[in-house]
This record gives C-alpha cells, sequence and structure tokens, in this order.
C-alpha cells in the first residue's frame, strides 16, 4: 500500500512539472544598444514586463528572456524595452527616453536605417538585391541606377544622377 502511495505521488508530481514546465516560454529577441548601462536597462526593463529571466548580449544584441505565458508575453517585453528608450526587432524605442540615454548607450536608430532604405527602394515593390555589378554592389531594383550599401542604405555614389523618390 506504501509503495501504491508513493508510486501515485511521483506520477501527480512529474505531470504538475511537466504542466509547469509547458508553461514556461524562451525566446530571443533582438535589441539595439551598446554597453553596460544598456544591458542593466534592457534586462530590468524585460523583467519589469513579467520576464523571470532576461539576459542581453551587447555583441550580437539578442535579448534571451524566459516568462511564463500566463504572466506575460513577447510583446510586452518589447513594449517595457521600447519605453525605457531601446529598439526592439518589432519595436521603436521611445524617442524622448532615447534622447535622455547617456551618451554611449546611443545607437543608429533602426527607423533612421530603414527610413533610408525605404527612401531608396521605395516604390513598385523593389527591393535591394544584388547586382552582377562590381563589389557586389545592391541595386534598389528600381533602375534608378541607385546603390544600396550592406546595410540596405542608399548610397548615391552610383553612374546615374537620377535622385530617389
Amino acid at each position: 500500500m506504501k509503495n501504491i502511495f508513493l508510486a501515485c505521488f511521483l506520477m501527480l508530481s512529474s505531470s504538475m512539472f511537466t504542466t509547469a514546465s509547458a508553461q514556461t516560454t524562451k525566446e530571443s529577441i533582438k535589441v539595439w544598444g551598446n554597453c553596460g548601462m544598456c544591458k542593466t536597462r534592457i534586462e530590468n526593463a524585460a523583467k519589469s514586463a513579467g520576464a523571470k529571466k532576461a539576459s542581453w548580449n551587447a555583441e550580437t544584441h539578442m535579448l534571451d528572456v524566459t516568462y511564463k505565458a500566463s504572466a506575460t508575453n513577447n510583446n510586452a517585453i518589447q513594449e517595457a524595452i521600447a519605453k525605457v528608450g531601446y529598439d526592439t526587432q518589432d519595436m521603436t524605442g521611445n524617442n524622448d527616453a532615447y534622447n535622455n540615454l547617456h551618451g554611449c548607450c546611443k545607437y543608429q536608430r533602426k527607423s533612421d536605417k530603414e527610413a533610408t532604405a525605404k527612401k531608396c527602394c521605395a516604390g513598385g515593390g523593389a527591393t535591394c538585391k544584388k547586382d552582377a555589378g562590381e563589389h557586389g554592389a545592391k541595386s534598389c531594383g528600381k533602375g534608378d541606377g541607385k546603390q544600396c550599401d550592406k546595410n540596405k542604405s542608399c548610397d548615391h555614389k552610383a553612374s546615374d544622377s537620377t535622385k530617389a523618390d
């Protein structure tokens, strides 16, 4: 009888642990930043949004988070990070918060890079793509002679002097 009770207890404990583990989510989120101060702010923001664990890598710009799906979600974590001034893979950081960051924490804003690429590559569904041209230049795909650099930003040194839209 004692063995049956112990076996039932172990099976019940095991199923409860499996259920709790199934509710824990681990994800990686791209977050722009530069330094140790950024790391602290980003990780604290993620934890304030309900992440149980948060670890940001300054070299890869990846934030690894662990959270309970019943308590928070990816979107809420990204919103909290954006509120303290940092751009994430899906959100642009709050401008006032970004402007108040320490000088070493300021990075090239994702929206600045995207706006430049959109200006170059906008219209007609054109996207930056590799040309057969020298040095692997990327064409804006609009036939205007403009080139996009490795960050998909415009390089207006192309031979054609036509301006981008």
